[in-house]
């Protein structure tokens, strides 16, 4: 594993290829409130690149323009939380998106446990230590733990998307994830207009 940080955005030049793992720690789970701290990205190589954010100043030319990119898929777990967060402070509206919970819950029908711990564990054989998930990640310095922590959660991604494809395909399943993920910036924009826990689907 090998961790970069930097501050307030990506350097550019970065290659991430056609796929980038993405996901984000902010300082609670209301993104109208708690402000986004860290960006962490990986391309499944091994390396995770962490954007620090000092709370000031969410421009990131570079990081605005790859979550914009079309021809590179942004794989999440439970996507619908981190692209409102970047559509709140980034300005962006990420695609294309791939979600990893909402593929695990199309296909692992056999349980109720779709956290990233329990898709890594049955999937990649890894076990995620997730003691650092309700740290302070608004300090102005990130620990070691902390950025092993923010490293694990997306180095990780591309093997569950791998695995994942393979059982949606089993389960002609395909197709709905699809329909799902192409929803999720509504979804999100839905949440920052205060519609978050409401189902409009149901009776």
């Amino acid at each position: 594993m090998m961790i970069h940080v930097y501050e307030n955005d990506l350097p550019s030049g970065l290659d991430f290829g056609t796929s980038v793992a993405v996901d984000s720690e902010t300082m609670g789970l209301n993104p109208l409130r708690d402000r986004l701290c860290v960006v962490q990205l990986s391309s499944g190589d091994g390396h995770a690149h962490l954007v620090k954010f000092d709370g000031t100043d969410y421009s990131a030319p570079n990081l605005r323009a790859l979550m914009i990119n079309e021809s590179i898929i942004k794989i999440f777990h439970f996507a619908r939380f981190d692209i409102a967060v970047m559509k709140q402070y980034l300005n962006v509206d990420t695609a294309p998106i791939y979600c990893t919970k909402i593929a695990s819950k199309l296909v692992r029908t056999y349980t109720d446990r779709h956290g990233l711990k329990d898709l890594t564990r049955e999937l990649a054989d890894i076990i995620m230590d997730k003691t650092q998930q309700s740290s302070d990640w608004g300090t102005d310095s990130l620990s070691e733990a902390q950025q092993v922590y923010a490293a694990s959660d997306v180095l990780y991604l591309h093997i569950l998307k791998d695995k994942l494809d393979l059982m949606l395909a089993r389960e002609g399943r395909l197709d709905f994830a699809q329909a799902c993920f192409n929803f999720l910036s509504t979804r999100a924009a839905m949440d920052l207009d205060g519609f978050g826990e409401t189902d409009i689907f149901s009776h």
